[in-house]
């Protein structure tokens, strides 16, 4: 299999950045957008150390994240009734229709960039 050319990888990412942009899509920082799609495409569960313990980052850090995309509505979070010291991160509607458009997106402009091997 051919590796395709930095710069048309470089191409399709900065297509997908820009479209989110000019749709003026949520600005998510990729920190924020790691920690979302981990939360979509990965199986609940989600608790802040969790997130922290994945990403390689602070409880803190995750935290602030969540803040930010908490304000938007893309997550929301909880008290674990079975251990009400954990906080558990739940998806919301806003935040599932947001993964969805960005996934269409990238599929869109995938087909755009696709590089024939």
């Amino acid at each position: 299999m051919t590796q395709p050319d930095p710069i048309v990888s470089l191409g399709f990412l900065h297509s997908v950045v820009l479209t989110q942009v000019v749709e003026e899509q949520p600005d998510l920082s990729l920190r924020q957008l790691a920690i979302l799609l981990t939360i979509y495409l990965e199986p609940p569960p989600h608790t802040i150390r969790g997130l922290a313990a994945k990403l390689k980052v602070t409880k803190p850090v995750i935290t602030r994240a969540l803040d930010t995309m908490g304000a938007m509505m893309l997550v929301s979070r909880h008290r674990d009734e079975k251990d009400r010291r954990n906080v558990l991160i739940r998806r919301t509607v806003e935040g599932a229709l947001y993964v969805e458009r960005l996934g269409d997106l990238v599929g869109e402009k995938s087909g755009v960039f696709h590089v024939h091997t």
